[in-house]
């Protein structure tokens, strides 16, 4: 018994986690070169990630490998090769051609005499240079990690520009919906790049809205917002369709205990804020060893998101608020008269489609849309006995409802707001007519402001196709050759082509959103 030995297991070795991999281009004429490279570099890691090396043996094939691996960290590159100077050629392309003032070049020679080092280092923007005789594997070692160093730093620094630069632009129009993407999507890429991680990022949120204090986000209803790298385009998914389920797990947790879940390699915080409860950041490719400061950048960026983003569902709601008073506002004009229906609806979708095909840009063709409404709101200084007569107005009845275009003017006309300006010019030019026969200023052709031209135009199709206290609607036939009979008179020209081009499309709004019975 005394001469059995008891030995402890030997543990297993534990392969260390690869990251993924720098490219490093060897470009040398002589196989050796390369064989021995791999050899001295075969162990070589940094920041958990291996080297992949790729091969060329010409100036000629170098280029086209840099061409194809535009990632490229490294390139030891020989000078002399099938010419004396192919290697500082193929330095000139990358930097001159390529554009390409990342990846780091080490000069490698063999003849030093043949490229003075003074000169190549000025002129070619090398980052190193090395005579082979005096590389060994130690200083390679040493070169190639300083590189990477180089390389790294300089990838975050333009991340972060990047990233800048999208908030920056977004800043400038923050209350739109696509520059609101934009600047998280800045944002995140700032933050990753701060961190020292890879591209991979996401923002997921529950889409409540202010006011909404109270109520829980479902897990299962989390939509994508804005995401980085793999997640790019994935905006508006559920995240049960995005995420693998021990990802999914994380994001859970997180939303449940309302804190920040640390995970291998990736977090996963949950973002609040006095309004609302429900959106979560991920980020992946975290460095071995977070400090306290990133990890309160973290916090302070998990805080702060939520609140930029519910500031802008507060714009949105406010905006909203502002199209619904003036529909209803419109609305209530209506409702002066004998009929009831959607007029002031259909008109305003009728303006919509026509400036769109007019050429208006979007943000005109909403504008006008939004405001069209209110063309008719002077009506609330027409007495009743005049605006709801079942017949023709004669003498000074006429001249009272004409009057309803100059008082919806005075009622809009200041206001601050853009689309209350839009609409008291509707409400001033819409009964304006191209040949100047119009009302109330006698406006004629383009004096005529492109919104009452429209309004003008939209109005009196949908009054011709229904009914009013005084008259019937029209058929579709006679209302094209009413209007196809004042092009130059009533109508712009160029409105009235558009119109009987797209009367098909103008038609189904009419169908959509008919009159009440």
């Amino acid at each position: 018994m005394a001469n059995d030995f008891l030995f402890a297991e030997e543990p297993e070795e534990i392969a260390p986690v690869s990251r993924g991999s720098w490219k490093v281009l060897i470009v040398d004429d002589e196989p050796e070169v390369h064989a021995v490279t791999k050899l001295a570099l075969s162990d070589f890691s940094f920041q958990g990630k291996t080297l992949e090396f790729i091969s060329a043996y010409s100036g000629r094939e170098a280029r086209d490998m840099l061409a194809k691996h535009t990632d490229a960290a490294i390139v030891l590159l020989d000078v002399v090769m099938e010419t004396d100077d192919a290697g500082l050629l193929v330095a000139r392309y990358i930097r001159e051609e390529l554009h390409n003032h990342y990846v780091r070049i080490i000069l490698r020679t063999g003849q030093p005499g043949q490229a003075p080092e003074r000169q190549v280092i000025v002129n070619y923007d090398i980052n190193d240079y090395k005579s082979k005789t005096e590389l060994t594997a130690q200083k390679l070692f040493t070169v190639v990690m300083s590189s990477l160093r180089s390389y790294r730093d300089i990838l975050a620094i333009d991340h972060s520009r990047q990233g800048l630069e999208k908030i920056i632009t977004a800043s400038a129009d923050l209350f739109s919906a696509h520059s609101m993407e934009q600047f998280i999507d800045g944002v995140l890429q700032q933050l990753t790049s701060i961190l020292g991680c890879n591209d991979n990022a996401l923002l997921v949120t529950s889409s409540l809205v202010a006011g909404n204090i109270n109520e829980e986000a479902d897990p299962d209803r989390l939509v994508v917002f804005a995401g980085l790298g793999q997640f790019e385009k994935q905006e508006g998914k559920q995240i049960s369709e995005v995420l693998e389920p021990p990802l999914l797990d994380a994001f859970h947790q997180a939303l449940q205990s309302r804190s920040i879940v640390y995970r291998d390699n990736y977090l996963v915080a949950y973002c609040t804020s006095k309004f609302t409860s429900g959106s979560l950041l991920y980020v992946s490719g975290l460095p071995n060893q977070m400090t306290e400061t990133q990890k309160r950048l973290i916090e302070l960026f998990s805080q702060n998101v939520q609140i930029a983003y519910e500031n802008v569902q507060l714009q949105s709601e406010i905006e909203d608020t502002q199209r619904e008073i003036v529909y209803r506002l419109s609305e209530a004009v209506e409702h002066r008269s004998i009929e009831t229906g959607n007029h002031v609806k259909r008109v305003a979708f009728i303006c919509y489609d026509l400036a769109k095909a007019y050429g208006l840009p979007e943000e005109e063709a909403e504008k006008l849309m939004f405001a069209s409404p209110l063309h008719d709101v002077g009506k609330v200084g027409i007495p009743d006995g005049i605006l709801n007569k079942p017949m023709k107005l004669h003498g000074q009845e006429w001249e009272v409802m004409k009057t309803h275009a100059s008082i919806g003017y005075e009622i809009l006309k200041n206001s601050k707001r853009t689309i209350i300006q839009a609409g008291a010019m509707i409400a001033q030019d819409h009964h304006e007519k191209w040949d100047g026969s119009g009302y109330p200023n006698g406006k004629k052709g383009e004096e005529i402001h492109i919104y009452g031209r429209i309004a003008a135009l939209a109005d009196v199709y949908d009054a011709l196709r229904h009914r009013r206290c005084y008259k019937s609607a029209w058929t579709l036939e006679q209302v094209l050759e009413k209007i196809s009979s004042e092009s130059g008179k009533h109508f712009d020209p160029k409105l009235v082509e558009i119109f009987k081009s797209r009367v098909d499309k103008l038609e189904a709004i009419l169908q959509k959103y008919p009159d009440e019975e």
